[in-house]
């Protein structure tokens, strides 16, 4: 299989330094709840299929590098390539050419970020808890560039129709932003539809991000190119990437 049948481009206008990439879930050799390219090793699936699925991935992006995977916990820690912090962290940034940050996910939102110059790019794992921590705001401090040169790529995750919340997740999210009621419609069971794209873009608008592109690909509607782990009850995960080019 060609790279355009499992890669996903983002759609923005950055640098031609930037290099970004996000995986889909055909073109690897797992099976069963994990078919085909999953990329994770915490989730159950063969090591040595994981192994070959990252070859591949990296191969067809012709990767400078080895992907720095994270041990993501929901929460806001940001790990900076440059100063070594520890890599239990739900993001990545970096200022070095080569070097590649990556997120995993199968519903919850990646985020890329990059400045405008070219000279810092990031990625940041969103799922409602990590969104409640502020793990977006944290991200867009770690970059340390001007807020008006970042420019955000929202990938794919699970959409509206699909994400049912409680009301203290509501509760939780609203807790640091009023407005974001909006972002939320109660159903007939009296919880909540909740639509991670927009309070995703409030949170950054609010951090002054407000070059925000991508959006809207919903994982749990599209069997056939995300993993869900919603839909699936358990799945493979999918890779966010993002690099300068040396």
């Amino acid at each position: 299989m060609s790279a355009p049948d499992f890669i996903l481009r983002p759609d923005w206008p950055a640098h031609p330094r930037v290099r970004a990439a996000q995986s889909l879930r055909a073109g690897g050799v797992s099976s069963g709840a994990f078919a085909t390219l999953n990329i994770a090793t915490h989730v159950g699936d063969d090591p040595a299929a994981v192994m070959e699925n990252r070859g591949r991935l990296g191969r067809a992006l012709m990767l400078p590098a080895e992907p720095l995977w994270l041990e993501q916990v929901h929460g806001s820690q940001v790990f900076d390539a440059e100063i070594g912090s520890s890599r239990t962290a739900d993001a990545i940034v970096t200022g070095r050419p080569g070097v590649v940050c990556a997120v995993q996910t199968a519903d919850c939102l990646p985020v890329l970020f990059a400045d405008a110059e070219g000279t810092r790019v990031g990625a940041a794992h969103v799922g409602w808890r990590g969104l409640a921590a502020g793990v977006l705001e944290a991200t867009v401090g770690a970059l340390d560039r001007p807020r008006q040169s970042l420019m955000a790529w929202l990938g794919p995750a699970i959409g509206p129709d699909a994400f049912e919340v409680g009301g203290e997740v509501r509760e939780a999210l609203l807790a640091r932003d009023a407005g974001a009621a909006a972002a939320f419609v109660e159903n007939a069971r009296g919880r909540w539809q909740a639509d991670l794209f927009q309070l995703a873009r409030r949170r950054l608008t609010a951090a002054g991000v407000t070059r925000i592109f991508g959006g809207g690909l919903c994982t749990f509607s599209d069997a056939g190119r995300f993993f869900s782990h919603r839909r699936d009850h358990g799945s493979g995960r999918m890779a966010t990437l993002i690099w300068l080019d040396a």
